[in-house]
């Protein structure tokens, strides 16, 4: 197997950025998600409720990480130039159960944010990503990090896994031609790592992965959410994946598509020695 692609989001739930290279951070891709959207008691705001974030992308963002500035753009409105804030992180934010303490952007980021959304948000940025361990699991390491993420540092999805669902939409659509609707592209599913493989779902039994010089966890499927539905271009809402999902690949409560890595790096390494992942990179699992 071998990576064709690699994704990195600046912002939680803003369109990814593509990458032909990345560092390997502790807690996932170098600057993938240490800024997210707050409201006034510090809960995190998404594209789940609010889907216009989908369409939000960074322009010129740099390869060299989250400490460099970039510029984000959406439709209608100026381009808004973001860089970590000098302030102390004194601001207590939430993301899902877990309370740290973020910096504030600032006051030109919370009017074009509020504006874009019609929601009064502050945009915040994780200065230390170390404050906030990965959920413990069967196969998560100890002493593990995410950044803003929802629960792990990365997500890895396999093209062999995609086209098997698109046959069975595909199929869906048969039985039910007036609800019928398109296979989904990968983006859908918002991943970091994408591999080609020939094995529909291999990945739900992994345990370590290999990528090019860096090793990660396998801790299991990652659950699906109504993300999902939303057409990344259009924001129009369907029944798919999650449709289709349902029937073929649910259990526990939840859809499942894709696998949760976290970086394995020995203790105490320092960032000179924290490994790079890249398009084209040989990729061995088990």
């Amino acid at each position: 197997m071998r990576v064709v692609s690699l994704h990195r989001y600046p912002v939680k739930s803003v369109a990814a950025v593509d990458l032909d290279e990345s560092l390997v951070e502790p807690w996932g891709l170098a600057g993938d998600r240490r800024y997210m959207l707050v409201t006034a008691d510090g809960t995190q705001v998404t594209a789940r409720e609010h889907p216009a974030l989908l369409a939000v992308r960074a322009v010129g963002e740099p390869d060299t990480g989250p400490l460099d500035p970039f510029v984000l753009t959406a439709d209608g409105a100026a381009p808004l130039l973001v860089a970590p804030p000098t302030t102390p992180a004194d601001t207590w934010v939430s993301v899902w159960r877990t309370r740290l303490r973020a910096a504030d952007v600032g006051d030109a980021p919370a009017r074009w944010f509020s504006a874009l959304l019609g929601l009064s948000v502050r945009l915040v940025f994780q200065d230390d990503p170390r404050l906030r361990p990965v959920g413990e699991g069967d196969f998560v390491p100890a002493d593990s990090h995410v950044s803003l993420a929802d629960g792990s540092p990365l997500l890895l999805t396999t093209e062999a896994s995609l086209a098997q669902l698109g046959e069975w939409i595909v199929e869906r659509g048969l039985e039910d031609p007036d609800r019928a609707e398109d296979p989904v592209e990968m983006r859908r599913f918002r991943p970091n790592l994408v591999v080609d493989g020939d094995v529909p779902f291999a990945e739900d039994t992994w345990r370590r992965v290999r990528v090019g010089e860096a090793t990660f966890a396998a801790t299991g499927p990652c659950p699906r959410c109504v993300m999902t539905l939303r057409d990344p271009d259009t924001l129009e809402r369907g029944r798919e994946p999650i449709r289709t999902l349902a029937r073929h690949r649910s259990w526990d409560g939840s859809t499942w598509f894709g696998v949760n890595l976290v970086p394995v790096l020995a203790a105490g390494s320092a960032r000179g020695t924290w490994p790079t992942v890249r398009v084209g990179d040989t990729v061995t699992a088990g």
